[in-house]
C-alpha cells in the first residue's frame, strides 16, 4: 500500500507517494531524477550510493525512503553551488578518479569526514573512507584530494586566497 514521503533533497522539498519498500537510492534516482547517486552492490559494502542524511553519511541502498521522511538529504548534485566544492576540486586537481563510478560516494563520504575532522591525517582519511570501495585508483590520489580539501577549508576559514590554492612541494 503506497504511502506519502516528504524529504528536503538538495534544498528542494520533495513529496511522493511510494511503496514502503523503496530504497532511498531508488527514490533519489527514480522519483527525484537524481542519478548521480550510483547503485553499486545494493548491500552497503561499496559505498557508491553514499549521500548525506541530516548531515550524516548514509549508504542509501541500506535505507528505505520512508525512513528518511522529514529529513534533509544531500546528494552529489547538491554539493556544487556555482563552483566546485573543495572536495570536488581536490578530486580534479589530484586526479582522484578514473572510471568515476565510486566518485560521487567517495566525495559525499569525504565531505562528511571533513565536517567531523577538518584537518585529518592520511591515516584518518583512509580510515574515514574505508566503507567506500574503488577498483581503479589505489586510493592514494583520493587521500591526496581529501587532504587538499582539508587544507583549502582551513585556508578559506583563515581568509587566505580563494581556498583553492595549494602549496606544492
Amino acid at each position: 500500500m503506497p504511502i506519502p514521503v516528504r524529504l528536503r533533497v538538495n534544498d528542494t522539498e520533495r513529496e511522493h507517494v511510494i511503496e514502503p519498500r523503496v530504497l532511498l537510492v531508488h527514490y533519489l534516482r527514480d522519483h527525484c531524477g537524481l542519478t548521480g547517486t550510483h547503485v553499486g552492490c545494493e548491500t552497503g559494502i561499496c559505498g557508491a550510493c553514499t549521500v548525506l542524511v541530516d548531515g550524516q553519511a548514509v549508504k542509501s541502498c541500506t535505507m528505505l525512503a520512508v525512513q528518511a521522511d522529514g529529513a534533509e538529504v544531500t546528494t552529489i548534485e547538491g554539493v556544487a553551488n556555482g563552483h566546485l566544492h573543495a572536495v570536488q576540486q581536490g578530486f580534479w586537481d589530484c586526479h582522484a578518479l578514473q572510471c568515476g563510478f565510486c566518485t560521487p560516494g567517495m566525495i559525499m563520504a569525504s565531505i562528511h569526514l571533513l565536517a567531523r575532522n577538518p584537518s585529518p591525517t592520511r591515516t584518518q582519511i583512509a580510515e574515514g573512507l574505508r566503507g567506500n570501495l574503488c577498483r581503479c585508483t589505489g586510493y592514494s590520489h583520493i587521500i591526496d584530494a581529501v587532504a587538499q580539501a582539508g587544507k583549502a577549508g582551513k585556508a578559506a576559514k583563515a581568509g587566505i586566497g580563494s581556498g583553492r590554492e595549494v602549496a606544492r612541494g
